[in-house]
């Protein structure tokens, strides 16, 4: 796999519902963390050793990200659907063009800033549903 940049790992967000996406902010930190919560289907007859239910269980994805807002009304996009607990579509797009594109919802954001700097957040989105990877 080839090395990509790390400030072309951006996030966007469907703002109305209607497909049209916008960048939600200058993000200076990004992670996506992919999980799988297995169906174990371990019994006596196992030998001793734990069996996972193939092709079963959960799936889901976590987003992290923290940065400065470009604008007010990108602010105001994200603390609505955060207060609104309002699930949206949201399409990460990674340095080499793939995009995955997922309902979640604004399970956690943060504010902090110091006297001689920017205001910057934190942003955490679970997965709501499946995801599609392009």
């Amino acid at each position: 796999m080839a090395k990509q940049r790390g400030d072309l790992f951006l996030l966007k967000v469907d703002t109305t519902g209607s497909g049209a996406y916008a960048t939600v902010a200058g993000l200076r930190s990004t992670g996506f963390r992919a999980r799988l919560r297995p169906v174990e289907t371990t019994s006596k007859d196992s030998g001793g050793q734990r069996e996972l239910l193939d092709g079963a269980g959960i799936q889901s994805f976590t987003f992290t990200g923290a940065g400065v807002f470009d604008s007010g009304a990108a602010h105001e996009t994200v603390r609505s659907l955060f207060t609104g607990r309002t699930r949206r579509n949201w399409r990460i797009t990674r340095g080499d063009g793939s995009t995955i594109t997922a309902p979640c919802l604004v399970t956690a954001l943060d504010y902090a800033g110091e006297h001689d700097g920017e205001e910057t957040f934190s942003i955490t989105l679970e997965s709501a549903g499946a995801p599609a990877f392009a």
